[in-house]
């Protein structure tokens, strides 16, 4: 054989090898689907921070809510829903004359109950019933609590709980709470984040929580306890908190 066709039949030799793993590989690629491999690319999951911050504000409130009852007893239920009926009526005027709207006086239970003594080894004896009456109140001129709580017992009132001090429009002041929580959180997450050779890349979720922390009303009394002269009121500061908690990428 001569040295060209020798040549020849090298160089067709050599191409054949460098084409085998390319026409194996597109085989593999045209095959039928159940068999085709897709190639997925590999993610690493993201290193995150959860972190939970609050804010607190305080402010002065505007509103307040007192609870009105009377509580009357008679021998008979017709009796005891009678004079029951009577002081309540003096209570409602009592509330007009200072200047409470009718839509912030609203009856929140009427009661009529049958009263017992009970004895040793001897069935309940009835003695009479017990009728009672109650409002909640809405006061928007809080400096006037005390002078409405003394009106109230002097017309009838013999049971009092509140004042429950709050605040008519707190989202502003809430805002100022939420703005507040999220500043903390960022500033906690890029601190664990430099911490940890890392950095703040993004946020991923943001949830709140929103807390009122009023102050503490005054204890339920009776007429006796009050009667004597108004008592003092203070109104004092109602706490707003906001909670955030926030899911942060780092990278």
């Amino acid at each position: 054989m001569k040295s060209r066709e020798i040549a020849a039949l090298g160089i067709a030799a050599l191409g054949v090898a460098i084409a085998l793993p390319m026409a194996t590989a597109a085989t593999a690629q045209s095959g039928p689907p159940e068999q085709m491999q897709v190639r997925k690319e590999i993610r690493m999951m993201p290193t995150t921070a959860t972190l939970t911050a609050s804010a607190d504000v305080q402010a002065p409130p505007d509103i307040a809510d007192i609870g009105a009852g009377v509580v009357t007893q008679a021998a008979d239920a017709g009796s005891a829903l009678r004079a029951n009926s009577e002081q309540m009526n003096r209570v409602m005027a009592a509330l007009q004359k200072a200047g409470i709207a009718s839509r912030d006086i609203q009856t929140t239970g009427i009661n009529l109950q049958p009263q017992y003594r009970f004895e040793q080894n001897q069935p309940p004896i009835l003695t009479g019933f017990q009728a009672s009456n109650r409002v909640q109140v809405t006061l928007r001129e809080i400096g006037n609590a005390g002078k409405v709580i003394d009106a109230l017992v002097a017309q009838g009132a013999n049971q009092l709980d509140g004042p429950n001090f709050r605040i008519s429009n707190p989202e502003p002041l809430l805002d100022k709470a939420r703005t507040e929580a999220v500043r903390k959180a960022r500033a906690r997450a890029d601190l664990y984040a430099a911490a940890a050779g890392m950095k703040v890349k993004r946020i991923l979720s943001l949830s709140e929580g929103v807390e009122f922390q009023p102050p503490r009303p005054m204890a339920r009394m009776q007429a006796d306890a009050v009667a004597a002269a108004p008592p003092p009121v203070a109104p004092g500061e109602v706490g707003l908190t906001a909670t955030v908690s926030m899911t942060f990428e780092l990278e």
